[in-house]
């Protein structure tokens, strides 16, 4: 059953997204190259925190820290360690934070210090899908043209979807109903309304759309099958009469 928000519980979602955003400038800006990806997750956890919200991810289904990061072939679930980013590294951030019992959830992909223009490429498009995506979130069209929208750009590019792994819907948990993929047919699926919030997030690869996991101390971390690489862009979003909201943008 998708959950659909008052005005008073975007109010909240706007909060927890606006702590979000704040961490994920902040995180943005401290990555370069020989800083460690558990560095990266310190800063989360303590903005998340000092800023009133809860770490959404840290303990959720077990996850161990309370930023997913993900380096280069990985796609999602990456976990941070003493990992050194490395110049020419793309890195991806997904936080999560709860206040007041209402998740926000979003993520963006970095370079670390000078990238190939390809990786460069790879970023734009997977942030282009993104807004393209928020763009057809609107009441009246459906779930299937979110996913024509990522996927469209993408292969306009020459990239692959994951298709494995999607976007969801989010609220008082961080997973709720729908699942949101990054693939799809106008028109088709679950038709928007006005109250669902939705976590888009595109997930494109160089090479091809498939994935497997790996064993990262217990913990499966998604990455591409043919080890090329992968860019991750995510923002919560709310479907109003007076079109997209995007909940996990800083407060003016």
């Amino acid at each position: 059953m998708i959950g659909i928000k008052s005005a008073r519980d975007l109010e909240h979602m706007r909060h927890s997204g606006s702590i979000a955003a704040k961490v994920a400038r902040e995180i943005a800006a401290a990555v370069a190259p020989g800083v460690t990806t558990a560095e990266l997750d310190r800063i989360a956890e303590r903005r998340i925190l000092a800023l009133g919200g809860l770490p959404g991810f840290k303990g959720l289904y077990g996850f161990p820290a309370s930023a997913c990061i993900s380096i280069n072939d990985e796609i999602v679930h990456g976990v941070p360690s003493t990992r050194r980013l490395a110049t020419g590294d793309i890195v991806s951030v997904d936080i999560g934070v709860v206040y007041r019992g209402w998740c926000s959830d979003m993520a963006f992909t970095v370079g670390v210090g000078e990238i190939s223009p390809q990786a460069r490429r790879l970023l734009d498009t997977t942030e282009r899908a993104l807004r393209r995506a928020i763009v057809a979130a609107v009441p009246g069209n459906h779930l299937g043209d979110i996913g024509a929208a990522v996927e469209t750009t993408a292969l306009a590019e020459g990239f692959s979807v994951v298709r494995d792994y999607g976007g969801h819907g989010i609220g008082r948990r961080m997973h709720e109903e729908p699942w949101v993929a990054n693939f799809g047919q106008p028109g088709t699926g679950v038709e928007l309304s006005a109250g669902m919030t939705l976590a888009l997030e595109p997930m494109l690869a160089f090479g091809g759309f498939a994935a497997e996991t790996v064993d990262n101390d217990g913990w499966p971390v998604v990455v591409t099958a043919d080890g090329s690489l992968s860019a991750h862009f995510e923002h919560t979003v709310a479907i109003t009469a007076d079109g997209p909201l995007i909940l996990t943008a800083e407060a003016e």
